[in-house]
């Protein structure tokens, strides 16, 4: 099922190539909008939902889900901390709705964009940007057999350092949020020569304070930039929220719509 997303954490089911006909055998989809027209209002053994709350109908709806599922999964940043939108926590709702629409009373839109675990009972998640497919096998392996998934608790700075990867912040001197970030992702990012930008989100107990005092010091780096660096796919998500709102990077306030200037001497609008 999907809320406020992209759909992309969604396809990467299709993307399994290898496992999909096991994962098929062993699970009946009954309801799957991006791959089949078929739908269900449930009973659901496992529910897979992606995206945020961020909209009026999405509050009774994502209620009347968990009553029908016995199982049920996020998936995405989206699901599991409110995603990339969630940045509209930190302003003017009605201010962005009116740069952005030409007629916002038409747009129906809550002021914040929310994980779902905030409003029903989350059994597992699956974080990312989008989600990591071996992770979904390992998932779905794992509901299959009655055990508990093997997931790794552990920082990208693990991944980076079992592919071999050169350490971006030490010999580029690239702001890295791999410290402080879940791994899952395979450290695509720094693997490229970027540094990591926290999709997965905060891993448990991360020292983020520790991290933007050393980007502030050592790196230089000024204290928006630092607010910015953590403002992104899961700046909902504490504890990169509260550095947002200590650091200051959050977006600016959305400007007034500009008014219809008056042009030539005849006036007009």
């Amino acid at each position: 099922m999907k809320f406020a997303s992209c759909d992309g954490c969604q396809l990467q089911l299709l993307d399994l190539e290898d496992e999909l006909l096991a994962v098929c055998q062993q699970f009946e989809i009954i309801e799957f909008a991006e791959a089949q027209s078929s739908r269900s209002e449930g009973p659901f053994d496992v529910l897979f939902v992606e995206g945020s709350v961020s909209a009026p109908e999405h509050l009774p709806r994502i209620v009347e889900l968990r009553q029908q599922a016995k199982f049920l999964v996020t998936i995405g940043a989206c699901a599991t901390s409110g995603g990339i939108q969630a940045l509209r926590n930190w302003g003017d709702h009605e201010a962005f709705r009116a740069a952005v629409y030409a007629q916002p009373e038409f747009v129906a839109s809550l002021a914040t964009s929310t994980p779902i675990a905030d409003h029903v009972a989350v059994d597992a998640e699956l974080r990312g940007c989008p989600i990591d497919p071996r992770q979904l096998v390992e998932l779905l392996t794992a509901l299959t057999t009655g055990r508990r998934p093997q997931l790794r608790d552990e920082a990208v700075c693990m991944e980076c350092k079992r592919g071999g990867n050169t350490c971006v912040m030490v010999t580029r001197h690239t702001p890295c949020l791999g410290q402080v970030t879940q791994a899952g992702c395979g450290a695509i990012c720094p693997r490229f020569g970027r540094g990591c930008y926290g999709c997965f989100g905060p891993r448990e107990q991360a020292n983020v304070k520790s991290l933007a005092e050393f980007l502030q010091t050592r790196a230089r780096m000024s204290t928006a930039d630092i607010g910015r660096l953590f403002a992104g796919f899961s700046a909902n998500a504490e504890p990169f929220r509260g550095l947002v709102s200590q650091y200051g990077g959050a977006p600016p306030k959305a400007p007034a719509p500009a008014a219809e200037a008056a042009v030539g001497a005849g006036g007009g609008r």
